[in-house]
C-alpha cells in the first residue's frame, strides 16, 4: 500500500509539474495556440511510445530474462547429472532387455549436430522398452536413489524448475521411483505382479531421464564444450568411454 502511494503522489507531482510549465509558457510567450499544438503533437506520439516501451521493450525484457533462467536451470540440470543423473542412466539401463540393441543410438560424439540431437530425442518416444526388474540388481538401485533423495527433495523444492516441464516431471518420476523401493523392505522378493508395477515406475522415469540427457548434451555441445567433452568420455552408455585423454 505504501509503494502505491507513493506512485499516486509521484504521478500527480508530476502532472502538476506538467500543467505549471504549460502554464509558464503561455504567460511567457503569450502564444496559447503554438503551445496546445505541440501539446496535442506530442500527444499524437504516445500511443507509439506505449507500444515501443510496454510490448516492444517489455518482450526482450522477458525474452532475455527467459535466456537468464535457462541457463541457471541448465546448470541445476548439471548438476543432477554430476550427482546422479548419470549414475542413474547406467543403472536403469542394466533393467533394460533391448538396450544393446539401441546403444548405438546414444553413443554421441563430437560430429553430433543439433539435428541429430533432436532426431535422437524424438526417437526416444518410440522406443518399445522393456523393463525387466529382475534382470539387474534391484537393491543396488534402491540404495541409489536412497542415498540421493535428500538431493531429490532439494530440487524439486526450486521454483524455477517449474520453468522446465520435462525435468520436474523427470524428478517427479525418480521421487516416485524411490518411494516405491523404499516402501518395500526387501526388494529381491517381490512377487510377479509386484515387481512388474516397479518395472512400470522404472520405465517411467528412464524413458524421461534418456530424454533429459540427451537434450542437456546438446546444449552442452553448443555452449560448453569443454563440458560436452568430458560428458562424452564419460557417457553412461558406453562401457568403453576412455576418460583419459590420449
Amino acid at each position: 500500500m505504501r509503494g502505491l502511494h507513493g506512485k499516486i503522489i509521484l504521478g500527480a507531482a508530476l502532472i502538476a509539474l506538467s500543467a505549471a510549465m504549460f502554464f509558464l509558457q503561455v504567460k511567457i510567450f503569450h502564444d496559447e495556440r503554438d503551445t496546445f499544438f505541440y501539446l496535442f503533437q506530442d500527444l499524437a506520439f504516445v500511443p507509439i511510445q506505449v507500444l515501443l516501451v510496454t510490448v516492444i521493450v517489455d518482450q526482450v525484457i522477458r525474452i532475455r530474462e527467459r535466456l537468464s533462467m535457462m541457463t541457471k536451470l541448465n546448470m541445476v540440470i548439471g548438476t543432477f547429472f554430476s550427482e546422479v543423473g548419470t549414475k542413474l542412466m547406467k543403472s536403469l539401463a542394466g533393467f533394460d532387455s533391448h538396450f544393446e540393441q539401441i546403444r548405438s543410438d546414444f553413443m554421441v560424439t563430437g560430429e553430433w549436430t543439433d539435428q541429430r540431437f533432436s532426431s535422437a530425442i524424438k526417437r526416444v518416444g518410440s522406443y518399445d522398452f522393456r523393463i525387466d526388474y529382475m534382470r539387474s540388481d534391484l537393491a543396488a538401485l534402491k540404495a541409489l536413489l536412497a542415498g540421493k533423495r535428500d538431493f531429490l527433495l532439494r530440487l524439486l523444492e526450486n521454483q524455477n524448475l517449474l520453468e522446465h516441464e520435462t525435468f520436474t516431471e523427470l524428478l517427479w518420476a525418480l521421487f516416485h521411483l524411490t518411494e516405491e523401493l523404499l516402501a518395500r523392505e526387501d526388494v529381491t522378493r517381490l512377487s510377479h505382479a509386484d515387481g512388474n508395477h516397479i518395472a512400470g515406475d522404472i520405465r517411467r522415469a528412464y524413458v524421461i531421464l534418456i530424454a533429459e540427457w540427451l537434450a542437456y548434451m546438446k546444449h552442452l555441445k553448443k555452449e560448453y564444450p569443454y563440458l560436452f567433452s568430458l560428458a562424452v568420455r564419460t557417457n553412461p552408455s558406453d562401457p568403453n568411454a576412455p576418460v583419459v585423454v590420449t
